[in-house]
């Protein structure tokens, strides 16, 4: 079983903003929640997976918290404050409550500080609107809290009553309540769950228009689950010892699901979502050479250069590992930067494609962001099958000799270094190169490459697809080696060599596309 992954500053990228294609929030969940009417949301799922997290950030972000209460029995004032700062605002911390104290014992000020009783012509005013409002809106909206399955409660929650009534006073403007959680009240208050969520169901939400999210830490709760609008689930599990984080949108009540699982992260002490990666078609920007350090060649992505404390070694041999399931789009994200940094600094680029990337797709590509003129006058794609070619970047060596094809590859490699004076990257599609000459000849032209690469200060990029025979031998030869793998539709990136968490691959916020940043998954 392999190792923790490192713990080292310099490994631990940091992100202080979320990228245009990030999400705090599945948008299918905000859409479930600010549909007309009261909704029922249970949110599901073991200790630590990010419940309360989430929760506090529906009130934040989609409901409103002057109009919300959270009601909690685990976590503690101080540790929501340091995470949410804005709940310390007096409105909403008086709305904070901890029964594990006195249940709800105080909401706007302690029970005796009850607010003084208004003069009769204040309350026939406050009446008078409502009934005002109650004309305007329609059936969804109700102006009063109903209180029919709350009277019929064989045991009775201390103080509940005074959460309907603040609630009364704030319709027929939409409410939030949240229940943190649900086995800790009615543990707590001896009351049958189902009757508890059968309670708030009919009397707030589906009579008095309130959104309620109510908080499980049982991940199994089918037996609820009919009694809500709406179930999501948030999970936590590994992949080779780095923590993974999802969640599953299981139903949603009037809102179609287009996709039903999101990566996520509680990175930085918030809930964030990830997209799927695009980059983007609107526009195009002039690539802008990220410098090398001393000894190293940029990745051309920040974050990746501070994993690799630099970037790559010059004269090593640097693999990527490509899952079954990732896109040419996805891994692609990784590798663009590598090559226009290094063509926008006038360097060769030798490559031979991966199964699956057609040459005139890869120029259309790159030159969206360099010149064309660049492209063809620095990267050389090897064709094993053509004979001629008329395009300046395509190698023909179809039907060649031995000596011609060593002929031809000396003089495009002179052509694209300005004959030595600059570095060039060798960028080999192992797929390609096994299934065009066989395990064996394909290691032997591996060892050549990586002892040139090492020899000459170059930089050797290998691509291998997951189930290659040559794969073990790859791994041990390579200088660092990282798995590109795609969870919830968003591409995601880890280091073997060196060992790193778990990082998703985002498009970076100040640059845009085709920058990328590294996103912790935590």
């Amino acid at each position: 079983m392999e190792s923790e992954p490192i713990k080292n500053k310099k490994m631990d990228v940091v992100r202080d903003s979320k990228s245009k294609h990030d999400i705090a929030i599945p948008k299918e969940v905000i859409n479930f929640i600010g549909k007309k009417g009261g909704s029922s949301l249970m949110v599901k799922g073991t200790a630590g997976t990010g419940k309360t997290t989430l929760s506090l950030q529906l009130i934040e972000e989609v409901g409103d918290p002057d109009r919300s209460f959270y009601l909690s029995t685990r976590v503690s004032d101080h540790s929501l404050y340091q995470q949410f700062p804005w709940l310390e605002e007096k409105e909403m911390k008086n709305r904070i409550v901890d029964s594990s104290k006195v249940f709800l014992e105080t909401l706007y000020r302690d029970i005796e500080e009850e607010e003084e009783e208004l003069p009769e012509s204040e309350k026939k005013k406050i009446e008078s609107a409502k009934q005002f409002l109650g004309t305007i809106e329609t059936d969804e909206m109700p102006t009063e809290v109903n209180r029919t399955m709350l009277k019929g409660l064989d045991k009775k929650i201390p103080g509940l009553e005074r959460i309907y009534d603040r609630i009364d006073k704030i319709l027929p403007e939409r409410t939030m309540l949240v229940i943190d959680s649900v086995e800790g009240l009615t543990h707590k208050y001896g009351l049958d769950a189902e009757t508890f969520i059968m309670t708030l169901q009919k009397d707030l939400v589906e009579n008095s228009g309130t959104n309620l999210l109510l908080v499980l830490e049982k991940e199994d709760a089918r037996a609820l689950e009919y009694l809500v609008d709406g179930v999501i689930k948030l999970e936590r599990f590994q992949i080779e010892n780095r923590d993974v984080r999802q969640i599953q949108l299981k139903k949603l009540r009037g809102i179609g699901i287009k996709q039903p699982t999101y990566l996520m992260t509680l990175y930085g002490g918030r809930f964030t979502c990830f997209e799927p990666y695009r980059v983007s078609v609107e526009e195009h920007k002039e690539w802008k050479p990220i410098n090398d350090k001393e000894h190293k060649y940029s990745t051309g992505t920040t974050d990746l250069d501070e994993l690799l404390e630099g970037g790559f070694e010059k004269g090593s041999y640097n693999v990527f590992e490509i899952m079954e399931d990732v896109s040419t789009e996805e891994y692609f994200s990784v590798l663009r930067p590598i090559f226009l940094n290094f063509l926008t600094q006038n360097r060769g680029i030798l490559g031979v494609l991966s199964g699956g990337t057609h040459p005139d797709n890869l120029r259309e590509d790159l030159t969206r962001f360099i010149s064309e003129d660049v492209f063809d006058s620095r990267f050389r794609i090897v064709d094993y099958f053509s004979s001629s070619t008329e395009n300046p970047y395509m190698m023909a060596l179809g039907g060649k000799k031995r000596d011609q094809v060593g002929k031809i590859y000396n003089q495009q490699i002179n052509e694209i270094t300005d004959g030595g004076k600059t570095p060039m990257i060798d960028y080999t599609g192992f797929d390609t190169l096994e299934y065009l000459m066989g395990d064996e000849m394909a290691i032997k032209d591996l060892l050549e490459a990586v002892a040139n690469t090492k020899i000459s200060k170059n930089l050797g990029i290998g691509i291998i697809k997951h189930g290659l025979q040559l794969k073990p031998e790859i791994k041990n030869m390579a200088d660092t080696y990282f798995v590109v793998t795609s969870i919830g539709k968003t591409p995601c990136i880890y280091g073997i060599k060196p060992k790193t968490g778990l990082y998703a691959i985002v498009t970076d916020e100040e640059k845009g596309s085709p920058w990328i940043s590294l996103v912790p998954i935590r």
